[in-house]
């Protein structure tokens, strides 16, 4: 199960420094989750300011 990003995101990239495996990019000013290679950790959902990001 990955995480996924809602339109609250505001493209800061906090969430792409606390992947600990590159799972997250932000692409076009707006993150983006690997599905594949996303081991859930949750740390970008904690990362993140605007609450943007939660389990699928």
């Amino acid at each position: 199960m990955a995480h996924k990003v809602s339109d609250a995101c505001i493209g800061c990239g906090a969430c792409e420094g606390a992947c600990p495996v590159g799972a997250v990019k932000v692409e076009d000013g707006v993150a983006v989750v690997d599905a594949g290679a996303c081991i859930d950790c949750g740390a970008c959902e904690g990362a993140c300011p605007t609450g943007a990001i939660t389990a699928e």
